[in-house]
């Protein structure tokens, strides 16, 4: 076994990091949905959604940064063309929406996407030793599930 200049098995964490850059890729889907639905919402909700909207963008840039910052981490090199995040992503594309109802359910399910991959990363990472990539996803996982809930909340269902 082969281990890189962190300690863990080259093997591993290059195929850690594959399925991080399709995490970053799935994030800048997210990322970009957000800022869609934060510049297009309209109705009696906009206010309280239109803030709501900018608190999540900002927090999935933030998470870009890690996990790309990871993926260098463990020796590889981050997506970075909008033609690589298209071919990768699996979060849906959400054009046009400016209703709030579509809003919010649009981010359950891109949210439902991103947990799926991170729950399969988490696997690996824990596989792996790599308790870098582990602690990360245990986090995202974690706060997600709660925006999962709230926003199901939000639209009177239940998780």
């Amino acid at each position: 076994m082969s281990l890189n200049s962190i300690g863990l098995d080259t093997k591993k964490t290059k195929s850690i990091a594959k399925d991080l850059n399709t995490l970053l890729a799935n994030f800048q889907l997210y990322y970009q949905n957000l800022r869609g639905i934060h510049w297009n919402i309209r109705g009696k909700r906009f206010f309280d959604l239109h803030v709501k909207f900018e608190e999540l963008y900002t927090n999935a840039n933030l998470k870009v940064d890690a996990v790309a910052e990871r993926i260098l981490t463990l020796g590889e090199t981050p997506l970075h063309t909008f033609d690589d995040y298209i071919k990768a992503a699996k979060v849906p594309v959400g054009k046009n929406i400016s209703e709030d109802e579509k809003a919010v359910e649009l981010i359950v399910e891109s949210l439902s996407e991103l947990l799926k991959l991170e729950r399969q990363i988490l696997d690996d990472s824990a596989d792996a030793n790599d308790e870098g990539t582990n602690a990360m996803m245990s986090d995202f996982i974690t706060e997600q599930e709660k925006t999962v809930w709230m926003m199901k909340a939000w639209l009177g269902e239940s998780v």
